[in-house]
């Protein structure tokens, strides 16, 4: 049963090729204003579009200018906080650059499933009237994902590694997790202790592989690090772990949150932070200047990645030739009050 105050239904490019009787591509040529369709052919599936109601408006800016204006864009979950801030980037920029988002999440799922959803979700924008499309996905989905886009429509991966065949955008992992623990060891300590990320996440890998370099480069002992799995619980346990195994004096975490946890855990065992151990986080949520003590972590300008994104989409799709290859974003130590120097 309809109310006669529910949103219309939308209108799929398959029915109006079906009731114009011609192909998927002849309609999207007819919107795109593509020359080589026919006079005759192009006035049936106009009057098609009209009968349907299939988004007159797009349809109609799509014949001014030979675009739809809209940019499709597929996140495999909103649930961190990267992903919201890469999404309000792109959000913000496209609404400057006068073009719609279309968003789709995919939920979050075994692998077999995942690659179901993003193609599914990826075959559906190509037959919308998308003018480009942004794919945000954990970069170790890349690998068992087989990712199908739309041929002819140009797309961008975020939050991935490097593809062959097109562009991609992270932030410099190993650049931010140098920053971290070259803070920390500036101040003094001996080694610095790492509660790392899952196993699966590359940019927890990359994290973890910088750590643990530069404390060889420094000819430092490396302790064995402790995964998390991003969450404050697990940035406790790790750091319990670690007050079990030795002296303690610094402190890694792979995320604010693990960071958190971490805080907890020594407030409890009455060490104080940073008298006693420092604590490094990463990613600069909101919150994380309101901990006690504030954290000290690596700022990652998510938005920046996110307007890059569009940027580069904008650029394809004007016609202009983006290279393949990721481009990285650069991170941002953010000095506060839970490190200190080395006072053993």
């Amino acid at each position: 049963m309809s109310l006669a105050n529910d949103p219309p239904r939308s209108v799929s490019l398959r029915e109006v090729a079906q009731r114009a009787g011609v192909s998927g591509q002849t309609v999207s040529r007819v919107a795109n204003n593509v020359p080589n369709v026919a006079e005759a052919t192009r006035e049936r599936v106009l009057a098609a579009m009209k009968e349907l109601g299939y988004r007159p408006n797009v349809a109609a800016r799509a014949l001014r200018r030979g675009a739809f204006g809209s940019i499709g864009v597929v996140v495999f979950t909103l649930g961190t906080l990267g992903n919201i801030r890469t999404i309000a980037g792109i959000v913000a920029e496209a609404a400057r650059r006068d073009y719609a988002i279309e968003l789709i999440q995919v939920q979050k799922a075994d692998s077999d499933a995942t690659e179901g959803q993003v193609s599914s979700a990826l075959s559906r924008l190509g037959q919308d009237a998308v003018d480009g499309i942004i794919v945000i996905i954990e970069s170790h989905l890349i690998s068992k994902t087989d990712l199908r886009f739309p041929e002819g429509i140009p797309s961008i991966i975020v939050e991935a590694g490097a593809r062959p065949d097109r562009p991609s955008i992270n932030a410099d992992q190993s650049q931010g997790a140098r920053l971290a623990v070259e803070h920390l060891l500036d101040l003094g300590h001996p080694t610095v202790w790492h509660i790392a990320g899952p196993v699966e996440s590359n940019s927890a890998r990359e994290r973890e592989q910088t750590w643990r370099a530069l404390l060889e480069e420094h000819g430092r002992e490396i302790p064995e690090p402790v995964s998390g799995d991003w969450t404050a619980e697990s940035g406790y346990r790790a750091a319990v772990e670690f007050l079990s195994r030795g002296d303690v004096s610094a402190v890694f975490a792979a995320n604010d949150q693990m960071a958190l946890g971490a805080l907890r855990a020594f407030h409890e065992a009455g060490i104080p932070v940073p008298e006693r151990i420092s604590v490094v986080g990463f990613d600069d949520m909101e919150e994380s200047a309101h901990f006690w003590p504030p954290l000290t972590t690596v700022h990652q300008f998510f938005e920046d990645a996110g307007s890059l994104a569009v940027a580069l989409i904008i650029d394809e799709i004007e016609g202009q030739a983006v290279s393949p290859g990721v481009r990285k974003v650069g991170t941002e130590l953010v000095v506060r009050q839970s490190t200190a120097p080395y006072r053993r």
